[in-house]
């Protein structure tokens, strides 16, 4: 794959421990996608700009990953100047650290889970505190819906950059047989499609309720070093209130969760486009 313009990898920083994971694991990403880092600070009163340790932390970033490195450092809600920073700068990639013990809704109201929501490009969030170099499994949980396509790109331009194989899942209700059988047969024409790019891919299926639990724990089994869901921009009142099933498998996942926008740009380093 050629890449002909050099991409944005942002990653948000507030120097906990888990913001500080996402920046060491965005290293191989970013030398296999041709990606520049930037490292975004986000303050919240004059006198915490705390320049001299993320300066220090750009100097050194560079230095262990052997990429570009640059900083930001501006003022206001983090998750609301990440979005709007990323839309500026035309990021490829947000890779945004989330605090372990913390439930991905109530992290700052619903302010995280509308970094997500509103995002211009994907979103890989890192919960959990295993360091991981690169990615060998892709987790590609499946459903009818029309964005799903787009989601199946991500994983195949994924897997390719990485060497990486693709492991479908279909979660579906025990008590819909018609459900199940449709969900069978996309599964299956969904594998064929990324075995004929020449990417190592299986399918399972597995009758549950409760999706969100059912994703994590087979990706836990397998397993994967990154999940990939598709976003979802609107929301009913019931979803805002309950969450949606890819909001809960962020909220609980241990493992790195890559949620894809369901919008197409013409950027030839944009991940979720098709290729």
């Amino acid at each position: 794959m050629q890449v002909k313009e050099r991409g944005i990898i942002l990653i948000p920083i507030d120097f906990t421990k888990q913001s500080l994971l996402a920046v060491k694991q965005s290293y191989n990403l970013a030398k296999y996608t041709h990606s520049k880092l930037v490292l975004l600070h986000v303050y919240d009163k004059v006198g915490e700009e705390s320049y001299e340790a993320l300066n220090k932390l750009t100097k050194q970033t560079e230095q262990e990953s052997g990429v570009p490195t640059e900083f930001m450092n501006v003022k206001g809600d983090i998750y609301a100047e990440t979005d709007r920073v990323a839309e500026e700068i035309k990021a490829t990639l947000i890779i945004a650290g989330l605090e372990s013990h913390m439930k991905f809704r109530n992290i700052i109201g619903s302010s995280a889970s509308k970094l997500i929501r509103k995002a211009p490009c994907p979103v890989i969030t890192i919960r959990g505190t295993d360091h991981r170099d690169g990615i060998e499994n892709i987790l590609l949980p499946l459903d009818l819906t029309d964005e799903t396509r787009e989601k199946v790109d991500a994983a195949v331009q994924f897997a390719q950059y990485f060497g990486a194989s693709v492991r479908i899942l279909g979660v579906f209700s025990p008590k819909d047989a018609n459900y199940e059988n449709k969900l069978l047969a996309y599964s299956h024409q969904v594998k064929q499609f990324i075995k004929s790019k020449g990417i190592s891919c299986t399918n399972k299926s597995i009758p549950a309720e409760n999706v969100a639990e059912t994703v994590v724990e087979y990706a836990n089994k397998i397993e994967t070093d990154l999940i990939m869901i598709m976003n979802k921009p609107s929301l009913s009142m019931g979803e805002i209130f309950g969450g949606t099933d890819t909001q809960k498998i962020v909220d609980i996942s241990n493992i790195p969760v890559m949620t894809v926008q369901p919008m197409k740009r013409e950027s030839v380093t944009h991940f979720g486009t098709g290729l």
